[in-house]
């Protein structure tokens, strides 16, 4: 029952919150959408704070998993590690993911470096360099300031996509400096081709 109880809460709050923003949610609402009282919320989660700590741990859970799954698909584990960084840069685009994670998440619970969803993500993108690394498809770096880099990158990468009045364009540049920047740790740099010469007019 108390599993249940929480799905309930969990469930309503993301609505309110992707829908009104953290401040503006009524506990009132939220509780009554999902047919519990205010003393239930209390009971498990202490606050409204709280339940947005459970809903952000959610959802940035959700991200990395999603982000996963990209990178599990490329053809190589350098290759998904890149794309697991771009896949989650990406979905800052999502309204819900905006608000609630990237917005009002740091507001209010402060850096999310901190998250224990953070951390988990950390956890397994160490793996990946640790392996990489000893391949030789990475410099021999640090594994865990390698990590740390790579995933504050696309951390904060998505964060300023989310705060910019134009989400789009700056997708465009945070993604080619993430890759930029990513690829600075390969034991051989990939060779991006020049630019091709204009013909002078005479």
């Amino acid at each position: 029952m108390m599993e249940e109880t929480r799905a309930k809460l969990i469930r309503a709050a993301r609505k309110a919150f992707a829908e009104n923003g953290y401040t503006a949610a009524s506990m009132d609402e939220l509780t009554a959408e999902a047919g519990l009282t205010r003393g239930a919320l209390y009971h498990n989660f202490g606050d409204k704070q709280g339940l947005l700590q459970a809903v952000v741990n959610q959802i940035d859970e959700e991200m990395a998993a999603r982000a996963r799954a990209v990178g599990s698909k490329a053809a190589n584990a350098w290759d998904g590690l890149l794309a697991e960084g771009v896949a989650y840069i990406e979905m800052a685009l999502e309204p819900e993911v905006q608000r609630i994670v990237l917005l009002d998440g740091p507001a209010v619970l402060g850096d999310p470096s901190q998250w224990p969803s953070q951390n988990s993500c950390l956890q397994a993108t160490s793996r990946t360099v640790a392996a990489l690394i000893a391949q030789g498809v990475m410099k021999p770096v640090d594994a865990e300031a390698a990590s740390r880099l790579l995933n504050g990158a696309a951390l904060n990468a998505a964060l300023w996509v989310a705060a910019s009045d134009q989400p789009k364009v700056v997708l465009a540049k945070a993604v080619e400096a993430f890759r930029c920047l990513a690829e600075g740790l390969l034991a051989a740099p990939t060779r991006r081709p020049a630019p091709r010469a204009r013909a002078h007019r005479r």
